[in-house]
């Protein structure tokens, strides 16, 4: 009896492609969904699970102010980044919950002024289904549209303003298409109309730069997992002057970060997000240059090679490591199993479970069978140029193969000869 051991005919049948230039595979182009840990931020954070594990709000021995002036390094560390002031910083779990604590704290707080407040139909879900809430008791909330370059039109902000108005919501950084709104526009006619002017700035902070004070930013939201920092923890800024903002706290407790969001402090996580700030403040020029270099080479080469591929949103305008192609007369999932070597997304992380298409791109007018073939490349701090080359060569090789199966393919290419 033979003792050879056979290879089940499933696994003979998958040839997984030998990368070049000593490339590991999977190839991770999904930083948009999320980052991984930067080394530098995990040696920061490893301390404060086991020698310095105290709670922040223990101010009778020596762990607890060990792990409060480590909280402390930390929001210097943010308000720095963002041009603010330590007093400006609330930690929190994340931009889901800061943004909630925003736009609630301020609808709360503000409803004797008013009860209208306005956003974007392209918003993340986080701060739509915050209004989508809101709506249910009583507030008046207006969906501005985009226009086809994903740009939300300042003429149709100010005609939507009115005395009842209290809050605008307008995100920094588009999570599927990158793209950049004229944020410091937005805050100062906001102002102008005495205004509380809200960001979503999850996807640009560290990115691009921001500047709450230049920007006329009044309360902004940060994650630490979109910056090479942990999960669960985050940040909201909220102005201390010129206008002072305040908002109602959402959680109830034991009056954490001057009682606006009360809960044990997650130490080891502020401090990788504080680390992970530090390094951007350094660091984020010179990257935001490379990575636009590289997503410009991950565009050109796929451009180059493939027809009716369409990039949605603006291109002047976007985040430098962000790339959103449609690639027509071919289904995005299987676009996606073809490239299973390559983690990129159709779509935001938080919706991508979803089989219709993305509202995002809809909103920029993209029509179902192109939004549901667009592929979302999230180019990051540790993607090299091989790496992009070998993406960009993995998605023509299989657009090609999917279009030789696509009768409506050849029956395009056979009407336009």
């Amino acid at each position: 009896m033979s003792t050879d051991v056979k290879t089940p005919p499933a696994e003979r049948q998958y040839q997984q492609p030998v990368p070049p230039n000593g490339i590991k595979l999977p190839i991770y182009m999904d930083n948009h969904a999320t980052t991984p840990v930067d080394q530098r931020v995990l040696e920061e954070m490893l301390p404060y699970f086991m020698e310095k594990f105290g709670n922040a709000a223990s101010r009778n021995h020596s762990f607890g102010w060990a792990a409060e002036e480590a909280v402390e390094t930390a929001r210097e560390r943010v308000a720095k980044l963002i041009g603010a002031t330590t007093k400006e910083v609330i930690f929190t779990s994340g931009g889901t919950e800061s943004d909630n604590l925003a736009i609630k704290g301020i609808a709360e707080m503000y409803k004797e002024k008013g009860n209208h407040i306005i956003t974007a139909v392209t918003e993340h879900r986080a701060v739509l289904d915050s209004c989508k809430r809101l709506e249910k008791y009583g507030y008046r909330v207006t969906y501005l549209p985009v226009q086809k370059d994903g740009l939300i039109d300042l003429e149709d902000l100010k005609r939507v303003i009115d005395d009842k108005t209290i809050l605008v919501t307008i995100m920094a950084a588009n999570n599927e298409i990158g793209v950049v709104q004229p944020v410091a526009d937005i805050g100062k006619l906001c102002h102008e109309r005495g205004v509380i002017f809200h960001t979503d700035a999850t996807q640009a902070v560290a990115k691009m730069p921001i500047d709450v004070l230049k920007q006329n930013i009044d309360l902004a939201s940060i994650s630490a997992h979109k910056m090479y920092g942990p999960k669960g923890v985050g940040a909201l800024y909220v102005r201390n002057e010129n206008p002072r903002v305040r908002i109602s706290a959402i959680i109830d407790g034991g009056g954490h970060e001057r009682g606006m969001r009360s809960g044990t402090l997650n130490v080891p996580g502020i401090v990788g997000l504080g680390k992970a700030c530090a390094i951007a403040t350094e660091e984020m020029p010179k990257e935001s240059c490379r990575l636009a270099g590289l997503r410009n080479r991950l565009k050109d080469r796929i451009m180059g090679q493939l027809d009716e591929c369409y990039i949605n949103g603006s291109m002047e305008h976007r985040l430098p490591g962000n790339l959103n192609i449609s690639f027509a007369y071919v289904e995005g999932e299987s676009l996606l199993m073809g490239i299973n070597d390559v983690a990129v997304s159709s779509g935001s992380a938080c919706t991508s479970a979803r089989l219709e298409p993305s509202y995002v791109l809809k909103a920029l007018g993209v029509e179902d069978h192109l939004a549901q073939s667009s592929i979302r490349f999230g180019v990051g701090r540790f993607n090299t140029e091989p790496e992009a080359d070998f993406v960009a060569d993995r998605v023509v090789e299989t657009v090609l193969h999917l279009r030789e199966l696509s009768p409506e393919y050849d029956a395009a290419k056979r009407a336009s000869i």
